[in-house]
């Protein structure tokens, strides 16, 4: 069983590494977030859908952040509810 404290760590240790594969640039990774958290939500793979995706958002903290507040508020909305503020 893996704990909070071990994923993050493995988190950190990604991000000081860096990517071993390709990853957009921030200004991509805003160009092709709906379609990524879209994709997840529909059951797809959104890894498939935006190849590059996943390094980007392991290696940055402010898109990261963002695909976080994107999911949680589409997913709220496909409920009908309001997110938590």
């Amino acid at each position: 069983m893996t704990d909070e404290r071990t994923i993050e760590r493995r988190r950190l240790v990604a991000a000081l590494l860096g990517p071993a594969e390709p990853e957009l640039t921030c200004e991509e990774c805003f160009d092709h977030l709906d379609r990524y958290v879209d994709t997840a939500l529909a059951g797809g793979d959104p890894d498939v859908a935006v190849p590059a995706m996943r390094a980007h958002l392991i290696g940055c903290p402010a898109c990261a952040d963002d695909h976080d507040s994107l999911l949680e508020y589409v997913r709220h909305a496909d409920e009908g509810t309001s997110p938590a503020p």
